[in-house]
């Protein structure tokens, strides 16, 4: 029985480190080719990130240049800004992201602001709620290590989405992170682990 008992506890691990290893390389993958993707849907959606006192920090700044250019390109014919505020905070992550967009020239009647939501699954859920019935194609613009999570997220919560990078970060230690979410994300769901993340 005790031999047994480890040879079952030897299988579960090494399936535990096969699982882990083949989401790692999926993150990996996702990064590099949400670098290469130009993309179009029917909303272009900033996934929110730091403002100081309603300008964004550089992470964000990225991340609007970026739905900037899908703009010029007529990759959508709206922005949605995402992102709550933290406390303390003055301005929400998604206002300090329309201020920008509109100073840059998008009219106001075209960009849709999403401050419901502390994390990629809240708010991914908050903008659904927000675009119309018949919009469920987006474009999503984040960091190019979240592009598996965030697309992930986003069909749980019904959207179809294709991920454009803003920014090259694929470190080890971003990818490792993201890769521990995600396993955790595919077997219990995203909802579930929203809280932690």
């Amino acid at each position: 029985m005790g031999r047994r008992t480890v040879q079952i506890l030897a299988l579960i691990a090494v399936l535990a480190v096969g699982w882990v290893a083949l989401t790692f390389l999926s993150v990996r993958s996702a990064a590099e080719q949400a670098q290469r993707s130009v993309a179009s849907g029917d909303a272009i959606v900033v996934l929110g990130a730091a403002q100081y006192n309603g300008e964004p920090s550089p992470v964000l700044e990225r991340r609007l240049i970026t739905a900037l250019e899908l703009w010029e390109i007529e990759a959508a014919s709206q922005v949605v800004t995402t992102g709550a505020s933290q406390p303390g905070d003055t301005f929400t992550e998604g206002f300090a992201a329309f201020q920008y967009l509109r100073n840059a020239g998008i009219s106001e009647d075209e960009i849709v602001v999403v401050v419901d939501g502390g994390d990629t699954y809240e708010s991914l859920l908050a903008t659904t709620n927000q675009l119309a019935v018949n919009e469920r194609s987006v474009v999503l613009v984040t960091d190019a290590y979240h592009a598996l999570r965030s697309k992930e997220i986003a069909e749980e919560v019904g959207l179809s989405a294709t991920v454009v990078a803003a920014g090259d970060d694929t470190s080890f230690r971003r990818l490792a992170r993201e890769t521990v979410a995600v396993s955790l994300g595919r077997i219990i769901s995203y909802r579930r682990i929203s809280a932690f993340l």
